[in-house]
């Protein structure tokens, strides 16, 4: 990659997108494109949706939010369907400030800098087009100049509406620079930017006593009075305010329920009115979308304080819960290491699957169903099948507490376990174990976790521990297994041909003798029971089985052990469950004599070309599975 090379392509990219003409010429473009008069809120739902919809069950997945946002797709629908969709409406949810309220690390940040990254990026594109009056440090929209007499008549032929009037300054150019004759004034493009200040603003508040309320309105340039003659001539007024800045666009308003009461009293009147207040001149019109952001404590300690209803009203305040599914947690834990400096330590697999487990149980809460414990909740959440339970019981789980995910472990926490364990140890490998002890040994130097919630929290980790022994005692069971795949479809072959002689009343013939045999009952039930099949319902699942084969062969597929996934289960255990002497005495032997050592290498081989692990962490899952076998 020639990186000199890319920025001159970008260069010369953005000269070929730059425009320029006059506002007769901009409503000549109006005619054959409309859309380019969006207003604010209309641009992010249509650079949302335009990114991709996905619909299953009447449920709406967002592509743009994919690659930053992990397993908050119920929050984010939400979130754009009722805010952003009906704000692109134009109805009056866009006269209301966007207040994101969730836990510290819980995404609120990352999903605001998503959106202001993908304005910066769709205001390149034909779609996110925008002109603004050339000069204007506010970039004002050239419709503003169409006198309110004629807005009807304009929407009728273009069917475009026209809000806002035209600012102080611009007012005064187009009287004094181009003689009222506004077809002559100059229009261009422009792009978004946070670095440059075009469309995109962040207001972040600091000590009362010495931040000035100019910081969001601009402020009088007191060397240009001599030369205008007076405070209130638009010449002399710097619009270099973050509200200024930010118009046609979205403003950050970081922390807002810490600011001082006078910087929230202009943004009842931007969000109401679509204007605000600025220096001795009449109200300023602005079209930008007001998103802040908040903790749920501080959000409570605002709305208990009466002074703060008339805001309050003018908010639509947004739910930014912890994601609560195991696999993306690990999503959110693998981008973090991505972006740090560990990235080249090896993590052997499951460790951060099982670091997961511990952080969505903790933000879990007990269901009152009797059926229910936190472990079947975390995996039903997940998605996986959980027998006994359908997707409706899922939906009603997640209606039980509105609340949930609101409070737990936040993901920064488990990457600074993971990030001490490396540093002091000075370790190029960790596993799960490392990382569950960093955990157990963090929570006493965690200053906001209670005495009781330190409890809980011990007693999963010792769950997520237990899960780990299963997914540990499977992996190594499984690369013992010598041609895995082989052996299972030899097993599942053996056991169909049992299974229909069984169904259709017939016999099995032996290959060598040619002897008529009666199905082996001891092999299919050493199969059925791995999986808790009963006697009584043997013969049902035995049919079921026979009613999947031929619903495969109607299609022209092939069944395999892969099919069905109860099986699939049960030939699996039943293998492991044979080879489990073998496991135990291989792994725990002190001095393995040539073809123990030989077997070793084997697996060792296999779990490091086909699990993911390296020679170290290989080896020491193998140590850690014999000693649980030997228990």
């Amino acid at each position: 990659m020639d990186i000199l090379k890319k920025i001159q392509e970008r260069r010369e990219h953005e000269e070929e997108l730059k425009w320029e003409g006059t506002f007769r010429e901009y409503l000549d473009l109006l005619k054959e494109k409309p859309f380019l008069a969006q207003s604010a809120h209309s641009r992010v739902y249509n650079m949302i949706t335009e990114a991709g919809v996905e619909e299953d069950n009447s449920r709406k997945k967002y592509s743009f939010f994919d690659e930053d946002i992990y397993g908050l797709d119920e929050a984010m629908e939400r979130l754009v369907e009722e805010y952003f969709h009906p704000a692109a409406r134009r109805l009056d949810v866009r006269k209301r400030i966007l207040l994101l309220m969730g836990p510290v690390s819980g995404g609120k940040s990352t999903l605001v800098n998503l959106l202001k990254r993908g304005l910066e990026k769709y205001s390149y594109s034909d779609e996110g087009a925008v002109f603004a009056i050339k000069g204007c440090p506010m970039h004002e929209d050239p419709l503003h100049m169409i006198p309110h007499h004629l807005r009807d008549e304009f929407k009728e032929e273009y069917g475009i509406r026209v809000e806002g009037s035209l600012s102080p300054l611009n007012t005064m150019r187009l009287e004094q620079d181009y003689g009222g004759r506004m077809e002559d004034v100059q229009v261009e493009r422009i792009f978004f930017s946070e670095d440059k200040r075009t469309g995109i603003g962040t207001f972040s508040p600091s000590d009362p006593k010495s931040q000035d309320i100019a910081d969001l309105t601009g402020s009088i340039d007191f060397s240009t009075i001599a030369q205008f003659g007076s405070e209130s001539d638009p010449r002399a007024y710097r619009f270099d305010g973050e509200l200024n800045k930010a118009n046609r666009g979205m403003m950050e308003f970081q922390e807002m329920l810490k600011c001082d009461e006078k910087f929230l009293w202009h943004l009842l009147s931007l969000t109401q009115e679509g204007n605000f207040k600025a220096g001795r001149f009449a109200l300023i019109s602005a079209d930008e979308l007001i998103i802040a952001h908040t903790n749920e404590a501080e959000y409570r300690s605002f709305i208990a304080n009466k002074k703060n209803e008339a805001l309050h009203s003018r908010m639509i305040v947004m739910p930014v819960p912890y994601n609560l599914k195991v696999t993306q947690e690990e999503r959110i834990y693998e981008k973090m290491i991505r972006e740090s400096d560990i990235r080249d330590v090896h993590i052997a697999p499951h460790t951060l699957k099982v670091a997961a487990m511990f952080t969505i149980l903790t933000r879990l809460k007990e269901s009152k169903k009797a059926s229910v414990d936190v472990l079947k909740k975390m995996y039903l959440y997940d998605g996986e099948m959980v027998e006994g339970f359908s997707d409706v019981d899922v939906e009603e789980l997640k209606k039980e507490f509105s609340d949930e995910g609101m409070s737990g472990i936040d993901p920064r926490y488990v990457i600074n376990r993971i990030s001490s364990t490396i540093i002091k140890k000075e370790m190029t490998s960790i596993n799960a174990l490392d990382v569950l002890r960093s955990l157990k040994d963090g929570l006493d130097n965690h200053a906001s976790i209670s005495g009781e919630d330190k409890d809980r929290y011990l007693e999963f980790i010792s769950l997520a521990r237990k899960q780990y022994d299963d997914l540990a005692k499977k992996e190594v069971q499984k690369a013992f297994v010598y041609s895995y795949e082989e052996s299972a479809r030899t097993l599942m072959d053996n056991y169909l041909d049992n299974v229909e002689a069984y169904c259709n009343k017939a016999k099995l013939r032996d290959p060598l003798t040619g002897e008529e045999l009666n199905p082996d009952e001891r092999l299919m039930r050493s199969i059925e029971e791995q999986i808790g099949v009963s006697e009584n319902a043997k013969k049902a699942f035995r049919e079921e089985i026979l009613i999947r084969i031929s619903a495969y062969a109607r299609k022209g597929k092939k069944f395999d052990y892969q099919s069905h996934e109860r099986l699939r289960e049960a030939i699996q255990k039943k293998l492991f469950a044979d080879l489990k002497d073998v496991v135990k005495i291989t792994t725990s032997t002190k001095t393995p004599d040539e073809q123990q050592l030989k077997k070793i290498n084997e697996v060792v081989a296999t779990l490091v070309d086909e699990h993911g692990y390296n020679s170290t962490s290989a080896n020491e899952l193998l140590k850690y599975v014999g000693s649980l076998l030997n228990r």
